[in-house]
């Protein structure tokens, strides 16, 4: 395997963003605290939204909000098979089954026309996924959910920054979950936040985030706290520290300009690759704001001399560093466990992933190196 000269993935960080972090250091007041509070009214002023919940993964922020929905046994939620294992997982954790509903052709969003077909009595939550950070349908979705009476909560682990129709991500649904991990738009290192415009909802996820503990049981270490607390529900350990939360606040006052050379990026990609004809370039809709957390491009396996997984051997033979997103949840053996789906029951889902290709995409990848990326694909694809 030859050195990975262009990575994957490689996170953008500065001086401010150490300064910020060894200013918290520095406090001797590490865990949850003051930075966290900013970073949740610096979020909801970026999202649009009331209510920010920061938490310590988007994981967490979907199941916080679930269990604040006390969605439980017998209940339903309907979400995609091309996804990455937390958007079901949380959803099992809570008791309640997942049904999953094949993706649109042309961006593996999920297809509000399947959603549709698959609610049931027992339907609770819809729980969409943007792909990439190419927003869903939420128009139709939000249109489906009101005339069924039912939440919607989108995972948006990849969409900080995402524009739907004029509309910041997390100020359309009913609660919107962010993922703020290493290989994301913005970074806290591992962390996640939930934003929504219900009061109850923040307020019974703050209180389940940190063990079910009263409000006022938050600062019972700070001056003029209490040590008294009261256990009121049976809650969770999902709070976000103060040395993360600081991270992300200097992550998000240069968020923007991740986004802008993502663009730039991708714009490179366009330019390179839109008469290969051996490849299917991401779709999007000019209606929306992509960030662009991910560039996803398809090998047209059928026509193509060199399958998908030849494309990725031999680009990392050249040092260049890819990924595949997702396989879907019901080739795992996890799911195969339940028993419920095996492989061709979501035609559209599966053919996405056969031929998936994540391409290396981050605001400091150079244009010569993306011009670097291309040449190589187009090498490989005509040999």
């Amino acid at each position: 395997m030859a050195e990975q000269r262009i990575p994957f993935v490689k996170v953008e960080l500065d001086d401010t963003d150490v300064a910020a972090v060894e200013g918290v250091l520095r406090s001797g007041w590490l865990t949850t605290a003051g930075q966290v509070k900013a970073l949740e009214d610096e979020l909801a002023a970026y999202t649009g939204t009331k209510f920010v919940n920061a938490v310590n993964s988007a994981t967490a922020a979907m199941h916080l909000a679930l269990a604040a929905w006390d969605l439980g046994p017998g209940e339903e939620v309907i979400t995609t098979p091309y996804t990455f294992t937390a958007t079901a997982n949380v959803v099992i954790h809570c008791g309640a089954t997942p049904v999953l509903v094949d993706v649109r052709e042309t961006d593996a969003n999920i297809d509000p026309e399947a959603i549709e077909r698959a609610i049931t009595p027992r339907t609770k939550v819809i729980l969409p996924v943007h792909i990439g950070g190419e927003p869903c349908d939420m128009d139709a979705i939000m249109d489906i959910a009101r005339r069924h009476r039912l939440k919607v909560l989108e995972d948006a682990a990849h969409a900080i920054g995402t524009l739907y129709r004029g509309r910041p991500i997390g100020s359309v649904s009913d609660a919107a979950a962010f993922s703020f991990y290493a290989n994301k738009t913005m970074t806290t290192g591992e962390g996640g936040a939930l934003a929504t415009d219900d009061e109850q909802l923040s307020a019974r996820v703050r209180r389940l985030t940190l063990h079910g503990m009263s409000r006022d049981a938050w600062n019972r270490y700070d001056a003029g706290g209490s040590w008294r607390y009261d256990i009121q529900e049976f809650g969770f350990k999902d709070n976000l520290t103060d040395i993360a939360a600081a991270l992300g606040r200097s992550q998000l006052t240069r968020l923007e300009s991740f986004i802008e050379q993502r663009t730039r990026v991708a714009q490179r990609y366009f330019v390179n690759l839109r008469d290969e004809e051996h490849l299917i370039l991401p779709a999007f809709n000019e209606e929306h704001r992509q960030p662009w957390h991910l560039f996803m491009i398809r090998v047209r396996n059928e026509t193509s001399p060199v399958q998908r997984d030849d494309v990725i051997r031999q680009l990392a033979e050249r040092g260049i560093g890819t990924s595949v997103h997702f396989i879907p949840l019901h080739y795992h053996t996890a799911y195969q466990k339940l028993g419920r789906w095996q492989q061709g029951d979501f035609p559209v889902a599966e053919r996405f992933f056969e031929g998936e290709i994540s391409l290396p995409m981050y605001p400091g990848l150079s244009d010569g190196e993306v011009d670097e990326v291309c040449a190589a694909l187009h090498e490989i694809l005509h040999p």
